[in-house]
């Protein structure tokens, strides 16, 4: 039995996070919803209209001994843009926002040092605007939302959002991909 760790990120439209953690090593399930708002139970159309607080997320849950929270939070930074605040590409309003929703004290301190490390180190051409949260309720999105891009790689977005960025995680970090079975 293998270990099992959980974190919930935001990082702007959640197929993009689902199909990027899908594809790494060590990473057991992946999870679309909403958290980080006030209203319980929210829909999709909810979420959008920007006004419950939520944003949408993943939950990933994985083996630590595969890869560390560490190296779940470097391909994060690395497959969306931590810069904008409330907007990722096209999409607006504070339920893109970038956000880590800690699980534990030792995950939102490493989710600090990374933020300090990747500031010091000058990693982007403008601040950080990534909130480090404690993690709240967690509202699973409605089916349809569940690996969407698995079942729609044709569909616009997904061919000009989700793709590339799938396409750049195998690349950046082809040794966290997972293997065929």
């Amino acid at each position: 039995m293998s270990k099992r760790e959980t974190t919930t990120l935001a990082g702007g439209c959640f197929w993009c996070l689902e199909a990027v953690y899908d594809g790494m090593e060590g990473v057991l399930s992946v999870e679309s919803g909403y958290m980080g708002g006030r209203q319980p139970n929210p829909t999709y159309h909810d979420v959008c209209t920007g006004r419950t607080g939520h944003a949408e997320v993943v939950q990933v849950t994985f083996d630590p001994d595969v890869p560390s929270f560490r190296d779940i939070l470097e391909v994060f930074f690395a497959i969306h843009d931590p810069t904008t605040l409330n907007r990722q590409g096209n999409d607006a309003g504070t339920q893109y926002r970038s956000a880590i929703f800690y699980h534990s004290d030792e995950q939102r301190a490493t989710a600090e040092d990374v933020i300090r490390e990747l500031t010091a180190a000058k990693a982007f051409h403008d601040p950080i605007v990534t909130e480090v949260a404690p993690a709240s309720a967690f509202y699973v999105a409605e089916d349809y939302h569940q690996e969407y891009f698995a079942n729609n790689p044709q569909q616009p977005y997904c061919s000009y959002v989700v793709a590339p960025k799938v396409q750049k995680f195998r690349h950046k970090f082809a040794k966290k991909v997972k293997q065929a079975v």
